[in-house]
């Protein structure tokens, strides 16, 4: 692959990116060259939610084009053939292969939608992105979709933003290709959702960074490459003397002290990482120095709207599999589904869905015109946490004694989708910056 060849060819690598990328294309949108991609917001919109499937890929979806549909049908294939059938071992197991599945979708180019072509991207816009986050919902667990989006809308869009082109043939192109894997070091033990209240430290010591200090809750950590990290480089104010730094995760000092087990999202590695004088070259700083948190925040509004996506498509399956359990499994001689306190419940989940959904596509138009979506992504992100603990809870209920097993779908979601409330931003911290935007936080 390209990635793996010396910068010094940069020629034949840029060549192969663009074979690379007119292969990708073609394979995604061959089928709907004949179709347009101008839609009209006054066209009918359908009432049920567009899948990729043929028959319903049509023009009239408010923010999608036949275009997001193929590239969501083309993806559903790599997950159906070469992720689900395995997903039950990878739980299993704790973690999941993460190099190999990640080189299998950059291969089709789905860790890159929405980066730059020239480092292997498609160069599409981030509804994109959405729309694969919303076709790895599919994945039957939340572990491996979370690890693919840290890799592709969090540790990666303020590299392919503000890096330096050498940064980001060093890494950001190989995380494209699915050669590296990448994690975010932001969350310390002391420090999840009060960013500003990190301790690691980046040091300059002549063209080099030191950094000592440790990160909690690193997705992919055992496993990533590299590490997108977010660390104090001065002594000034808390919001002013952080900068995010690409740093190598076998560089000497660096530790992994444990892979952290967790009730939820099993198969996704989870890890406390240590630095012990790790030395960093300064041209690794993403950006300007003092800018780190700054560039983070923008990042969580990327991961925020992504995780909003990703699990819509869950809650959708959770309901979807719950009507045809109930319909077939009876109690008092009738369906558990006919009796009215039931599918009253389903009906009510469903039409919360339904809103979020056009929450996240709203935020998601408006984002790819150059609209500031915090306080929309907020609520996104806000109700898409306590939606899906709602549904992961009357859900199981209906499954009585098999939701309380192993066996089925809805009991490892409500155990994974418990997160989303905590990670990338806890509840609280959401509606204090909702609070903020609507000027009715005590002042100072």
């Amino acid at each position: 692959m390209c990635s793996s060849l010396p910068h010094t060819t940069e020629t034949v690598t840029c060549t192969e990116m663009a074979q690379r990328l007119n292969l990708v294309v073609s394979r995604h949108f061959s089928k709907l060259t004949s179709l347009s991609s101008t839609r009209k917001l006054t066209e009918n919109v359908s009432s049920k939610p567009q899948t990729a499937s043929g028959s319903e890929i049509t023009a009239d979806h408010l923010l999608y084009t036949p275009e997001h549909f193929a590239l969501k049908e083309s993806l559903k294939k790599i997950i159906d053939q070469d992720i689900n059938p395995y997903v039950d071992q990878w739980e299993a197991e704790g973690i999941f292969p993460a190099h190999k599945v990640f080189k299998l979708l950059g291969n089709a180019g789905f860790l890159g939608v929405n980066k730059p072509v020239e480092y292997g991207g498609l160069g599409l816009d981030f509804s994109y992105s959405i729309a694969v986050s919303e076709e790895l919902g599919n994945i039957r667990c939340g572990g491996i979709p979370m690890a693919i989006g840290v890799q592709t809308d969090m540790a990666t869009p303020a590299l392919a933003r503000f890096g330096s082109t050498e940064l980001k043939k060093e890494f950001l192109l190989p995380s494209i290709m699915g050669d590296k894997v990448a994690c975010l070091g932001v969350s310390e033990v002391g420090a999840g959702s009060d960013v500003a209240t990190i301790k690691t430290n980046a040091v300059r010591e002549g063209d080099e960074y030191v950094v000592n200090g440790g990160k909690m809750w690193t997705t992919n950590g055992t496993q990533a490459d590299w590490m997108c990290l977010l660390a104090n480089t001065s002594d000034g104010p808390s919001h002013k003397n952080k900068s995010l730094i690409c740093l190598p995760m076998n560089s000497p000092g660096v530790h992994i002290a444990r892979k952290i087990d967790k009730m939820g999202m099993r198969s996704s590695d989870t890890a406390e990482v240590f630095f012990d004088d790790v030395r960093v070259p300064c041209k690794n700083l993403i950006g300007q120095e003092g800018m780190g948190f700054t560039y983070q925040m923008l990042q969580f509004q990327e991961e925020r709207l992504w995780a909003c996506g990703n699990i819509l498509t869950m809650m959708d399956n959770i309901i979807q599999e719950t009507i045809q359990y109930t319909r077939q499994r009876k109690i008092f001689k009738i369906p558990v589904l006919y009796h009215q306190s039931v599918h009253f419940r389903l009906a009510e989940l469903e039409t919360e869905i339904e809103l979020l959904r056009s929450l996240l596509h709203r935020s998601t138009a408006l984002y790819i015109k150059g609209n500031d979506v915090t306080k929309l992504a907020s609520m996104a992100k806000l109700k898409a946490g306590r939606l899906s603990r709602e549904v992961g809870d009357s859900c199981l209920q209906y499954w009585g004694g098999m939701g309380f097993t192993s066996d089925v779908l809805v009991s490892r979601f409500y155990r994974d989708a418990r997160l989303l409330s905590i990670g990338g931003g806890a509840d609280e911290v959401m509606l204090s910056i909702i609070c903020k935007y609507m000027d009715t936080l005590p002042k100072k």
